[in-house]
């Protein structure tokens, strides 16, 4: 019985379109959304997943298909057709991949604008009032970075040097090695490198910025999930930069609350204990070294990262 090879065709269309539309959007890669934006980056994920294993199907379905349809026959010393060329078929394979990379570059911009990144009147997760993108400040002297700028519900200072990150909340003077907030609030990171350039990543969020030295950047998020995830230096920034991680930790407002009144005393009697012996300016060693129990980190190891 000879089946048509129309029908062929059809049934490997079907298979090829179910098969990638399966995977691309249950491949299992991504880890939790703990963000407004998150469900926005993952389906841009998914989209490209799905076009992704479309085409390896097809590339491999032809090699296969030549490798026994064409194969050189026992005895068969002849050379192949002489066959230069095809001008339909190269533009197609032209045509599909230029369509294909417009899609996507278009989905990606209003993802992109969604969080916040270019027209900040455009954006629909983080209404903001400030610059775009990449603004200028007569009064600043320098660049500002960032992503999802603007208004705020609250905003903390981070300092990233060389190996970890330091989180400052100005509104309650509060100094921490880990980053904690309220679920379903918008936060402004008001960022700065204090040697070299660094990359503040949390997966979770799928957001990532760079922090460069003598310029400014901001982050902004608002984290719909409690949870406790990684903050990872996504930047070589020296040997060490394998152990530049700590933690965001997303709370409930009635734990947020009391994690600040439990570290506002904390922090206060360190405060006086270290006013007491200070005289100098605080180097970037030493706010390390004040944070070195929260990043894991013991004294002999923390002389070696300076010397």
């Amino acid at each position: 019985m000879n089946i048509p090879s129309s029908i062929i065709t059809l049934i490997a269309g079907i298979a090829l379109t179910v098969i990638s539309l399966w995977y691309g959007q249950n491949h299992g890669l991504m880890p939790v959304e703990a963000s407004q934006g998150a469900q926005d980056v993952d389906e841009l994920f998914n989209l490209m997943m799905t076009i992704a294993t479309g085409l390896f199907l097809i590339v491999q379905g032809v090699l296969v298909y030549c490798l026994f349809r064409f194969r050189r026959k026992e005895g068969d010393q002849t050379d192949g057709p002489g066959i230069e060329g095809n001008v339909p078929l190269e533009i197609v394979w032209t045509a599909i991949p230029t369509v294909v990379v417009f899609i996507l570059a278009l989905y990606s911009f209003e993802v992109y604008n969604n969080l916040g990144g270019l027209d900040p009147e455009t954006s629909r997760d983080f209404p903001q009032e400030e610059a775009q993108m990449v603004a200028y400040n007569p009064h600043q002297g320098h660049l500002s970075l960032g992503i999802g700028n603007g208004n705020a519900d609250m905003e903390v200072e981070v300092n990233g040097i060389q190996y970890a990150w330091i989180f400052t909340y100005p509104d309650t003077g509060i100094v921490s090695g880990e980053l904690h907030v309220p679920i379903n609030k918008q936060v402004k990171l008001n960022m700065k490198a204090g040697d070299v350039i660094h990359a503040f990543w949390v997966p979770q969020l799928r957001l990532k910025q760079d922090v460069l030295p003598g310029r400014d950047s901001n982050f902004a998020f608002n984290s719909n999930k409690i949870g406790k995830y990684p903050i990872i230096c996504a930047e070589l920034c020296g040997p060490y930069h394998g152990g530049m991680k700590t933690f965001l930790y997303v709370h409930s407002e009635e734990d947020y609350q009391q994690w600040i009144q439990d570290n506002t005393f904390a922090n206060a009697e360190e405060n006086a204990e270290k006013m007491a012996v200070l005289s100098a300016p605080m180097t970037d060693e030493g706010r390390l070294a004040m944070h070195s129990h929260h990043l894991g980190i013991d004294p002999d190891t923390l002389a070696v990262l300076h010397e």
